[in-house]
């Protein structure tokens, strides 16, 4: 509601950061918005991939930074939303990413798991590491031997005009709001989910999305409803938890209390802000 608000006084278009909303038929465990919620503001990023496939941070960084391009190209303001805290700094700060080297990979292929882990005990680290898991042992050898680091993570931002708004409220009613969301959308979310468990889709976005993973134990007999939608909560509620703590230590953002039984006085407040850190940047 604030995003929709905001784009239509700044002439903005919204650039979804939830990493779970990137994908197709994942709407009502993400919460996802609707069309007659987006009020006819162009929304960039929402459902572009379909379940089964991969979508890294690397990827989002240059969907994201093409549409903040061409967003600013309509001279239109771009407003990110969403709560993946690493999908927000992965476009707006100077991380660089190095693509793997597909030879030096499949020149790896051709390595046992022994000579692999002679290889990289040649460097003599003093690091732990999986030796079971073969994936991770190309990747580490391939970022010894090039002796660059696949990420940079970068604590710069790249534009000079970004202003961060958090939404936050007191512990007791977030975690209470938490709780009457999973009780209301109970119903049309096993609708959505009970399709993906009769086709077998096991993908990394129903293993990882939040809402989704804890009902698949439900569907195989292993618990009740009940216990699916209690984990569904609580795993939500240390998610909010940890998003807290993240954004906090991560980047400068003013955070306002909502007022939940006006909503418009918390968006007064926002603007109030926003304009005037505008007029700060102009001066």
């Amino acid at each position: 509601k604030l995003s929709i608000e905001l784009a239509k006084l700044y002439n903005g278009e919204i650039i979804n950061a939830d990493s779970m909303q990137i994908y197709k038929r994942l709407d009502i465990g993400t919460a996802k918005i609707t069309e007659e919620e987006m009020q006819n503001i162009p929304h960039h990023l929402l459902s572009i991939k379909e379940i089964h496939e991969n979508y890294t941070v690397y990827d989002y960084q240059k969907d994201a930074r093409k549409k903040i391009e061409e967003i600013k190209n309509k001279k239109k303001v771009p407003i990110f939303v969403g709560g993946t805290g690493l999908y927000i700094k992965a476009a707006l700060y100077d991380y660089e990413f190095k693509e793997e080297n597909s030879n030096q990979v499949n020149e790896y292929t051709n390595l046992s798991n022994e000579e692999l882990l002679q290889r990289i005990e040649s460097f003599k680290l003093n690091i732990s590491y999986d030796k079971n898991n073969r994936k991770r042992l190309v990747r580490l050898l391939q970022k010894l031997e090039n002796n660059v680091p696949i990420s940079k993570k970068g604590n710069h931002l790249l534009y000079d005009d970004v202003i961060f708004i958090g939404l936050t409220t007191n512990r007791n009613i977030l975690y209470q709001k938490i709780n009457e969301r999973f009780d209301k959308m109970i119903e049309p979310l096993l609708k959505e989910i009970k399709p993906f468990f009769e086709q077998n889709i096991e993908s990394r976005a129903l293993k990882t999305a939040i809402g989704y993973k804890e009902f698949y134990p439900y569907f195989l007999g292993e618990n009740t409803l009940q216990d699916a939608i209690e984990e569904c909560k609580k795993n939500t509620r240390k998610y909010a938890k940890r998003q807290y703590t993240w954004f906090k230590n991560q980047m400068n953002i003013k955070w306002f209390d909502v007022n939940y039984e006006n909503f418009n006085e918390t968006i007064d407040e926002v603007v109030n802000y926003i304009n005037k850190k505008n007029s700060n940047i102009k001066n």
